[in-house]
C-alpha cells in the first residue's frame, strides 16, 4: 500500500528569510493525523536566505539529520563542533540529554536549500553526539546509497534507531529497486525531480508512506534526487 502526501499538502512556514515546507506537524502547524511515520518525525524542506538562519536553540532526545541540496549551511553546537555542510554531505546530531546549536547560511549572496530530518531515538537519555560525512555523487548515482543506519554500515552516519536512510541520484529512465521485508515500512521523499514508485508518480516535495509492499521499484522521469527511509 502506497499513500502519497503531495507537496502541495505540506504545511508551510514563510518568514521572509525562511521558506519552509513541513511533511509532518511542526511548530505552530499541528494535525493529530500527521505526527510522523513510524520513527520518522520531521522532514522540513528549508530554504534560508543569505546571511540568515536559526540562532542558538536547544534540542533533546532526537536524532537530527541534515541533508544539503544546494548552497552551504554553517553549524555550531555546545559540544564544540563547528562545520560547513555542503551538497553530498550528511550531518547527524544526536541531541540525547540535551544540546544547543545554531544553523546559519554563511553566504552573503546565495540561499541554502536543505532537508532537516528528525528520527525518534530508540530510547531517551543518549549521550549527545555528532558526525558529518561526505557521500560523493558517484556513490549515489544510479543506486540507493545508505547514508544513515543504526550500525554505521558501509561508512554511513550512525543513528540511535532501527532505521536506514538511503539517498539516490537518478537520471531520466534510470531505475533502482529495493526489497522491503514484510515487517518493515518505508517512506520515500522526492527532493527534486519526478520519480515513479511502483507505478505511482511522485513529484518534487512529494512523500509516500509505504507498507505491505515487498519490493519497491523507483524509476526517474527526469533528473532526480530521492531519499528512501526503511523503518521498523
Amino acid at each position: 500500500m502506497i499513500t502519497v502526501l503531495p507537496s502541495s499538502e505540506r504545511f508551510h512556514t514563510e518568514a521572509g528569510w525562511l521558506d519552509s515546507h513541513h511533511s509532518f506537524s511542526f511548530a505552530d502547524h499541528y494535525d493529530p493525523e500527521r505526527l510522523g511515520f513510524r520513527a520518522l518525525r520531521v522532514i522540513n524542506d528549508d530554504r534560508v536566505q543569505p546571511a540568515r538562519g536559526f540562532g542558538s536553540h536547544s534540542h533533546r532526545d532526537m536524532e537530527i539529520i541534515t541533508y544539503v541540496l544546494s548552497g552551504e549551511l554553517a553549524h555550531k553546537d555546545s559540544m564544540g563542533n563547528g562545520s560547513i555542510i555542503r551538497p553530498g554531505e550528511v550531518q547527524r546530531m544526536s541531541a540525547g540529554t540535551g544540546v544547543v546549536h545554531s544553523e546559519m547560511n554563511p553566504s552573503r549572496t546565495e540561499p541554502v536549500h536543505f532537508l532537516q530530518i528528525w528520527v525518534v531515538p530508540d530510547r531517551s537519555g543518549h549521550e549527545p553526539g555528532y558526525e558529518q560525512k561526505l557521500f560523493p555523487d558517484a556513490e549515489r548515482r544510479g543506486k540507493l546509497r545508505v547514508v544513515a543506519s543504526p550500525d554505521g554500515r558501509d561508512g554511513s552516519v550512525t543513528i540511535h534507531q532501527d532505521a536506514l536512510v538511503h539517498a539516490s541520484l537518478l537520471e531520466r529512465g534510470e531505475r533502482v529497486s529495493y526489497s522491503l521485508p514484510s515487517t518493515r515500512h518505508a517512506w520515500v521523499h522526492v527532493a527534486r525531480g519526478t520519480v515513479d514508485v511502483n507505478g505511482q508518480s511522485l513529484r518534487e516535495g512529494d512523500g509516500a508512506a509505504i507498507s505491505d509492499e515487498d519490493r519497491l521499484d523507483l524509476t526517474a522521469r527526469e533528473s532526480s534526487e530521492v531519499l528512501l527511509f526503511d523503518l521498523a
